[in-house]
C-alpha cells in the first residue's frame, strides 16, 4: 500500500460532494485525495505551494552554482573517449561514435 504523505485525507467522492468544506477544514494543511484508499492527489494551500516552488528554485540555483564552481567543463567527446579507452576489452577495437547517418 502506498504511503499517505499528509495528516488529513479525503476520498475523491467526498471532495466532489463538498470541495469548499474540504478546503475550509484543511486550512493550510495538505490533504491527501484518496481513490480506493490510495493517494491520487494532494491539495495544498496557495501559500504552501508557492513556498515549495521557491524552495525548488533555490535548490536548483544552488545545484547550478555548484556545477559552475566545480571547475571547467569537459567536452562529452573527451569523456566518452576516455571511458572507451579505460573499459575497452583487451584486443578489441575502440568503439566509435555513431555518425548519426543511416546506411541505406
Amino acid at each position: 500500500m502506498e504511503q499517505v504523505l499528509a495528516s488529513r485525507s479525503v476520498s475523491i467522492t467526498e471532495l466532489k460532494r463538498s470541495p469548499s468544506a474540504v478546503l475550509e477544514q484543511a486550512g493550510s494543511e495538505p490533504v491527501a485525495v484518496l481513490n480506493h484508499n490510495r493517494p491520487a492527489a494532494y491539495l495544498l494551500s496557495p501559500h504552501v505551494y508557492e513556498a515549495m516552488l521557491e524552495r525548488l528554485k533555490a535548490d536548483l540555483r544552488q545545484s547550478i552554482q555548484e556545477g559552475i564552481d566545480s571547475g571547467p567543463a569537459v567536452a562529452a567527446d573527451q569523456v566518452f573517449a576516455e571511458l572507451n579507452a579505460r573499459y575497452a576489452e583487451p584486443g578489441s577495437k575502440p568503439a566509435t561514435k555513431p555518425s548519426g547517418k543511416r546506411k541505406a
